[in-house]
Formats: structure tokens, sequence, C-alpha cells
């Protein structure tokens, strides 16, 4: 039960960071049905933007807020570079192509200005472990949790009480309809694309301390998350982050008791289930359109 317990808590944490990337994820494809696949990278940049300014210096808790400025003008630039002009020629799946190859764009970037090795990222918190319910716990996990619950907390707040949070939910529920009422819905998918890849970041800067920081350590993370967006559902908040915990729990648990070759596959084989039972997730709802 002590080994089960700290591979249930490891799993949390993982899957609290895959839920805080597929909430970016979430937020673009509910202002204009496109979504980042460079989401990855996003959390890429970030770690390393971050790694650079810690070993200038910088202290951790100041390094946050920075690393999320920057996250937050990358996902614009993808935007407006990437996404806006497939939206204009009404191209279907430009903007998925436009994502994929700006993504790259930035893996390539980085591999030449950090390199191709895994760095080390320093660790704001002390490494001992702490004693939770007879298990080994690290204070970094325990920040992870609780970090991307307050980052997913925190963007629910701002839609649901602030007028530009508003704007993004009149986009989200009918984006014609919120244009005729003044509101500026490219500005607004904009502002989705930058929110999206600053929490992307945000969530870089927080697993970086417990794994290697490198230029690949976006894509397989970002997939992952992907995996998770379609699980629970991306018209959910709900389903985002039980779909992140049940995934990475199954990894743990599976990784230790059976193989880490196959920590992948419980994840997988359940998207399979869900997109042959419930494509739109499950806690997604189901669009009826009018033609």
């Amino acid at each position: 039960m002590q080994i089960l317990t700290q591979l249930v808590f490891s799993g949390i944490a993982l899957g609290m960071i895959y839920a805080v990337i597929a909430f970016g994820y979430q937020l673009t494809f509910a202002t204009s049905d496109t979504l980042n696949f460079g989401q990855g990278e996003s959390l890429m940049l970030g770690a390393l933007v971050g790694l650079t300014l810690v070993g200038w210096g910088v202290n951790y808790w100041l390094m946050l807020p920075l690393v999320c400025l920057f996250g937050g003008f990358q996902g614009a630039v993808v935007e407006r570079v990437g996404v806006r002009p497939a939206i204009k020629m009404k191209s279907e799946f430009g903007w998925i192509m436009s994502t994929i190859a700006l993504g790259i764009i930035f893996k390539n970037v980085a591999e030449n200005v950090w390199g191709r090795d895994d760095l080390k990222f320093p660790s704001p918190l002390p490494e001992a472990p702490m004693k939770v319910l007879g298990a080994n716990v690290l204070p970094m996990e325990v920040l992870v949790i609780v970090g991307a619950v307050g980052m997913m907390l925190a963007v629910e707040l701002f839609n649901r009480r602030s007028i530009y949070g508003k704007a993004v939910v009149a986009t989200f529920n009918d984006r014609d309809a919120a244009k005729l009422m003044g509101i500026n819905t490219g500005l607004v998918i904009t502002f989705s694309y930058a929110l999206s890849s600053l929490t992307a970041s945000f969530a870089g800067v927080l697993i970086a301390p417990l794994t290697l920081t490198g230029a690949t350590m976006g894509a397989v993370l970002g997939l992952k998350a992907f995996a998770v967006a379609i699980i629970g559902g991306l018209t959910s908040g709900m389903g985002i982050i039980v779909g992140g915990i049940i995934l990475g729990v199954a990894e743990t648990t599976t990784g230790f008791y059976l193989s880490t070759g196959y920590k992948d596959v419980p994840g997988l084989v359940l998207l399979l289930i869900v997109l042959a039972v419930k494509p739109a997730g499950l806690f997604g709802k189901t669009a009826i359109k009018k033609v």
C-alpha cells in the first residue's frame, strides 16, 4: 500500500502537468476551433528560458512571471504567423501544418541555442522527500499539483469575473454573434493562443526540476496532453483534470508493476476506447450543428 500510495501521488503530479498543457489546447479550441500542435514546444521553451534566467542569478519565484510573459508573447506570434492566415483563407487544415511547422522551428532553434544535451534544472525547494500517508513525496511534486490547479483556477476566474474573460466566453459560445456585438474576435483568438502558451511555459518551469530539461522534452508531453484533452473532452475543464490524473496514475502504476516499456500503453488504450464510445470525451458535450 505504501508503494501504491507513492505511485498515485507521483501519477497525480504528472497528470496535473498533462492537464495544464491540455488546458491550453482547450483555450484555443474554445475560441477558434483550432489547436496549437506546437504546445509541447511552448513548454520546452518556457523551461529552457527559465533555466537561462536562473543561471543568470534570477530567483526562481521571480523567474516564473517572466517566463509566463515570454510564453504569452510566443503564443501570440504563433497565432499571428501560423493560425490567422489559415482562418482568413478558411483553410480547414492550414493551421494544423502551420502550428506543426512552427513547433519544429522552435525545436531547432532551441537545439542551436541551448544544445542537444539534457540539462539539470535546480530545484527551488528541498530535495529531501516528505512523508505523506506513509509515502515519500517530493516537495516539488506538491508544488506541481498546487501550481497546476492554481493556474487553471486563475484562468477560470478570469473568464467568469472579468469583462475580457466574458469576451472570451462569448466568442466561445458564438463567434459570429460576438463579432456583431462589437467584440474583436480576432484579438480574443490571439489572446487565447497567448494564454495557451503561457500555461504551457508555466508547466515547463514547474516540471523542469523533476526531470531533465532539453530541446526534446516537449514533444512527448505535448502528445500525451493532447490525449488527455481528447479523453477528458475539449469542452470540459473538469474533464481535462480527470483525464490528466487518470493518464498520470496509469503510467506510474504500469511502469512499476509491469514494465517502463509498457507505461504508455494504458493511456493510448483508453484514448482508443473513448474515441470509439464517446468521441466528445468523458465530460465533453457533443455539438449539434444546424445545416
